[in-house]
Parts: structure tokens; sequence; C-alpha cells
């Protein structure tokens, strides 16, 4: 519609709702929304980047260290410990390197099985309360396992079964944050909203913690593996706080609600 193809607009959303809906699609479509206020647009070839740096850096600062915090804290978390999980297998455990591929088929099946049974409690029970108890809870459930890690009560399978358990909760935690930056932000620019803060977040946590903590198990040293663990998990938990003091709500919400399209503006 912004630019200015109005009727395929209308074809596509039509052709959703009689695949929903069914045949009866055309009177369902036409008052689904009878609740929603109308929306007047300009339309235009493209969003300047005059607008797009003043939506992210101005008019939605918070939002945008909302972002940043949530991308970055589950990158590092998250890069901190899988790509250096066999590494602390084969330095700290003794696992034989051609050994190390089945101890991260559990961790990575966590992953899978985490955002796919708890995703949709983030539209029933709501983003801010999801996003902050996964973030909160994933910290807290590394941090405990960095001190049982510590004291010696892991063996290898021990440790699986617990980044199995912490991933769970993680990969959910991660996947909202690019939920929230897609959806927080005005329609035009949600693609490069995913884009900065993506980019951000792996400049942060994709480089910084695979080397960071590469460093701390080259030296041997478990005391300093857990202290690495400790900052990622007060990082999370950080996270958790940010998201519950000024997240944003949208479950059950239009996008234009959440914010207003940039065209829009002066209408």
């Amino acid at each position: 519609m912004i630019h200015g193809r109005n009727h395929q607009a209308e074809e596509i959303v039509a052709d959703v709702e009689r695949k929903i809906y069914g045949p009866r699609a055309a009177a369902v479509g036409a008052h689904g929304y009878s609740g929603a206020l109308p929306t007047r647009i300009r339309t235009r070839t493209h969003t300047p980047w005059r607008e797009i740096w003043n939506a992210i850096v101005h008019e939605h600062w918070r939002r945008s260290f909302l972002g940043f915090v949530l991308m970055s804290t589950q990158a590092f978390f998250y890069n901190a410990i899988f790509f250096t999980y066999a590494l602390v297998l084969m330095r700290f455990y003794g696992v034989p390197e051609k050994d190390v591929g089945a101890y991260l088929l559990p961790f990575a099946l966590g992953n899978v099985l985490g955002p796919l049974l708890l995703g949709h409690l983030f539209d029933t029970i709501g983003r801010k309360q999801m996003i902050s108890l996964t973030y909160a809870l994933a910290g807290i459930l590394l941090a405990l396992t960095g001190w049982l890690f510590h004291a010696g009560f892991l063996t290898a399978q021990t440790q699986t079964l617990a980044w199995t358990i912490i991933f769970f909760v993680a990969s959910s935690a991660a996947s909202s944050a690019y939920l929230t930056v897609s959806e927080i932000f005005p329609l035009e620019i949600r693609g490069m909203a995913i884009a900065i803060f993506f980019a951000v977040g792996t400049l942060f946590g994709g480089v910084g913690a695979p080397l960071l903590f590469g460093w701390i198990i080259g030296t041997g040293s478990s005391t300093a593996l857990v202290i690495g663990y400790l900052a990622a998990a007060t990082l999370m938990i950080f996270a958790a706080v940010v998201e519950a003091v000024i997240g944003v709500a949208a479950e059950r919400r239009s996008l234009e609600h959440i914010a207003a399209p940039l065209s829009s503006r002066g209408l």
C-alpha cells in the first residue's frame, strides 16, 4: 500500500483469510478487525535514511536500547557456551575429539525443543513476562551450573544434561530477541531494525564471547571459566530486568498500533 499497490495488497490479505477462515473469508475479513482504528498513509518509493535514523536513535531510543540489550546479551551468552563447549569437554573432562559430536546432539535437541514448546506462551502469557522469565532463568541456571562445575560435581554427561536444560530455555530467550526487534519499530524499517541489531549483537557477542572464552579455556583455569560464565549469567539477568522495565507488550496487537508507520506521519 505504501508503494501504491493497494489492489495487490488486498488480494494478498484476502488469500490469507481464505486459507484460514475458508469460503466465508470475505465476510469475516471485512469485519475481522472492527475494533481497530483506520490508519492513513502516504505512498512513496522509499523510506529516507533521515527518517530511519530519527526513528531508531531519537523517537524510539528506549526500544533501541532494549533491542541492543536483548540481542547482544543473548549473542554473548549463546556463543560463549556453544562455540566453546567442545573445548570444555576435551580440556576439562578428557572427552576424545572423535566423541565430541555425540555430546552436542542433546545440546542441539534442547535448542530446537525450547522455542517449539515454549513459543506459544509468548503470545498467550505475554511478551514482557515470558522474555523476562526466559532471560532470567537462563542466567540463573548458568550461574548454578557454573558453581556445580567449579565444585567438581559434574561429569561430561551431567554437564551436557545441564547445558541441554539451559538452552531449552535460552534458545527461547534468544528467539524472543529477534521477535522483539522485528515488531516494535515502524513497519517500513522492521527489516532494517533486525539487520542493525543483529549486526551489533553479533559484533558484541558473536565475536567477543568466543575469543574471550577461548582464551580463558586455553589457560586451563576452571576458576577463570566460572567467572566468565557468571559474567554471561549476569548479562542475561540484566537483560531480563531491562525487558521487565521498558519491554513492549506487543502480543495480540496490530503492528500499526505498536509503532505508527513512518508513512502515516503528518497526515
